[in-house]
């Protein structure tokens, strides 16, 4: 099933996607939906309890929805109860709230975005980048992420090549090329942040954008040169690949006398934008 992920936001609320190309339908993540909606401070617990009601009321959509893999807040792959757009129309009903009416108009709005995109490929990333510039980020920091969007489907493509699993797997290698080249683990590069739920890379500087674009590039254009056969033999393979922009790092840090890897993350940047 080829299937595409995919983060989607309203009124500056994240909401993970997933695009089922042979259904050709969407897929959204319903934690993230109630989230966008109510502003729970816990979604999972407002979605346990609605869940509940749902069924001793006898509604048949718990029972239709299904459960997607989606990237969690560590980086890593979990099952996830999603919902279709007709799906989450009828759910949106039984969750009061003053957002549900611009909710329902933005799913048709990214329905018909991607059967524009279908015929013109280029228009996602125009998107994308509208995305970003919406939430503040300067062009020329969006430039470098959408770059990077590109290294790493680049790279988790030869991984698929190599027969390697989405999930624990994709999550593994990204850690060693994380921990290789910043001298920490994913966790501990978003906890020096002080993310949670964010995605790391969108709470990266240019710089440290640009060196972890190098080691996934280094790691993808090494596995393709070394043919690695195993996940054990990817796994040197990727820890080579961090160790590239290790180098390029130390010699930065050596020339500028200044740390790469710091706390700065994209809401202190955007915060001190608004101060300006």
């Amino acid at each position: 099933m080829e299937k595409k992920d995919a983060i989607k936001i309203f009124e500056d609320k994240k909401v993970r996607t997933v695009w089922d190309g042979e259904q050709e339908k969407w897929y959204f993540s319903i934690v993230d939906t109630i989230e966008a909606l109510t502003a729970s401070p816990n979604a999972r617990k407002y979605w346990s309890v609605l869940k509940n009601r749902l069924k001793k009321e006898g509604s048949q959509l718990t029972t239709n929805c299904s459960q997607l893999k989606m990237q969690s807040a560590d980086g890593k792959f979990y099952k996830t109860d999603v919902a279709d757009t007709e799906q989450l129309f009828r759910l949106i009903q039984s969750i009061p709230s003053p957002k549900a009416e611009p909710f329902k108009l933005w799913l048709a709005k990214i329905a018909a975005e991607r059967l524009d995109e279908m015929q013109d490929p280029e228009l996602t990333i125009d998107r994308a980048l509208e995305q970003y510039l919406q939430l503040g980020y300067s062009e020329n920091w969006i430039n470098q992420r959408l770059k990077s969007i590109e290294i790493r489907k680049e790279l988790t493509d030869e991984w698929k090549k190599r027969g390697l699993k989405e999930g624990v797997q994709f999550a593994t290698l990204t850690d060693i090329i994380t921990q290789a080249w910043a001298d920490k683990t994913t966790k501990e590069y978003k906890t020096l942040k002080g993310l949670k739920k964010e995605n790391l890379r969108d709470n990266m500087t240019n710089t440290e954008l640009i060196l972890n674009m190098l080691a996934e590039a280094s790691a993808r254009d090494i596995s393709q040169v070394v043919n690695p056969e195993t996940f054990d033999e990817s796994k040197k393979v990727a820890k080579q690949g961090g160790n590239v922009a290790k180098v390029a790092r130390q010699e930065l840090e050596l020339r500028t006398g200044k740390k790469v890897v710091t706390s700065l993350n994209a809401k202190n940047i955007l915060q001190l934008k608004k101060g300006k």
